[in-house]
């Protein structure tokens, strides 16, 4: 296998330098929630790393998580990332096809065993018959591709938990990632589509450290899925105190209102939209006027529709979620009424007082 140059000499002949270098590991571990202090350690194994290999597996997906990754602004993160890993298989971004495509990936998995990560984006249907590529099955090309691999990152709802493919009534027997590979370290990065910066976060902090992050109960990453939307979002005020959009064009919605009665998953939703936002830090569905979708969450399409509230929906524990979410919306709404009335008394007083 050739001679591969480390990730430092990439950096260097490209003409990037090492301040913006620190800057890329500063941001990388204050992304990841690790102490600042730990950035020169990052840019110092990272300059002397090499270049890891990843085969990226695509299934049952739309190509929009890809997208998510190939369309953030420059230069970032995720463009400096794909030059800090060799990406020797990825359906829609290799130059190779048919015959030289799948010999790559079969190349790539036996000089790279036990060191190459795989990474998915899409669900794999159990019908075999379903979805196939280069005449294997998605199911077989995972079994296989993830045998010897180091570790299994999942891109997206799909590969995490299923995602739409799943959603009722399953014809093509769509199941996650997880529930095949039970012999891998796995990270489940999901979002319909996912952030951008927790695919490279998690990438990096791997690569540097040599631990995948901190997970929750769900398997994603504590410093990009850890806080709940709701608790974010610049419209809890407004649900704190009863204030709703009732439709997407009436006075609350042009105000920046609340949209929870619109069907906003917001409770019970965990990811980094709210602060990291999308674009480069522009906006997130919320800011734009739309509720959040619930989308980093299991089973998120089947919840009972996109503008119903989470209180009757069927995600989990939603019911306990959304009964809890009722109450803070009437507590909200007495809390406005009780302010509504004191101001009004005092008006009346102060005039009889006149």
């Amino acid at each position: 296998m050739p001679h591969e140059p480390t990730f430092g000499g990439l950096l260097q002949s490209q003409g990037i330098s090492r301040r913006a270098f620190l800057k890329f590991c500063s941001t990388t571990a204050s992304l990841m929630a690790l102490p600042a202090g730990i950035a020169p350690a990052m840019a110092e194994a990272l300059a002397s790393a090499r270049r890891p290999s990843v085969i990226w597996l695509s299934f049952q997906e739309c190509t929009g998580c890809t997208e998510a990754l190939t369309r953030s602004s420059a230069p970032s993160i995720e463009a400096l990332m794909f030059n800090f890993i060799s990406l020797d298989y990825h359906h829609t971004l290799q130059a190779a096809s048919g015959d030289a495509a799948e010999h790559a990936r079969e190349q790539a998995q036996h000089e790279n065993a036990g060191k190459y990560l795989v990474l998915v984006d899409g669900s794999v249907p159990l019908d075999e018959h379903c979805s196939t590529v280069a005449g294997i099955s998605n199911l077989a090309m995972l079994k296989e591709a993830c045998a010897n691999a180091a570790a299994v990152i999942n891109i997206g709802t799909c590969s995490a938990y299923g995602g739409i493919p799943m959603a009722k009534p399953n014809p093509t027997r769509a199941v996650a990632v997880g529930d095949i590979i039970k012999d891998k370290p796995i990270v489940n990065v999901p979002g319909c589509p996912p952030m951008p910066l927790a695919i490279t976060g998690v990438i990096a902090q791997y690569l540097t450290l040599g631990r995948l992050p901190e997970l929750d109960h769900l398997g994603r990453p504590v410093a990009f899925f850890g806080e709940n939307i709701h608790d974010r979002c610049y419209r809890r005020p407004f649900y704190d105190r009863g204030e709703f959009a009732e439709t997407f064009d009436d006075e609350g919605a042009r105000k920046g209102w609340c949209l929870y009665k619109l069907g906003c998953k917001a409770p019970i939703a965990y990811n980094a939209c709210a602060h990291i936002k999308w674009n480069n830090g522009v906006s997130f569905p919320i800011q734009s006027g739309h509720g959040c979708l619930g989308c980093s969450e299991p089973r998120f399409w089947d919840i009972g529709g996109v503008y119903e509230s989470v209180a009757t929906g069927n995600f989990g524990d939603s019911a306990k979620l959304g009964a809890a979410a009722v109450a803070g919306a009437a507590a909200g709404v007495g809390a406005a009424v009780l302010a509504r009335r004191k101001k009004t008394e005092l008006a009346a007083h102060e005039h009889s007082s006149d």
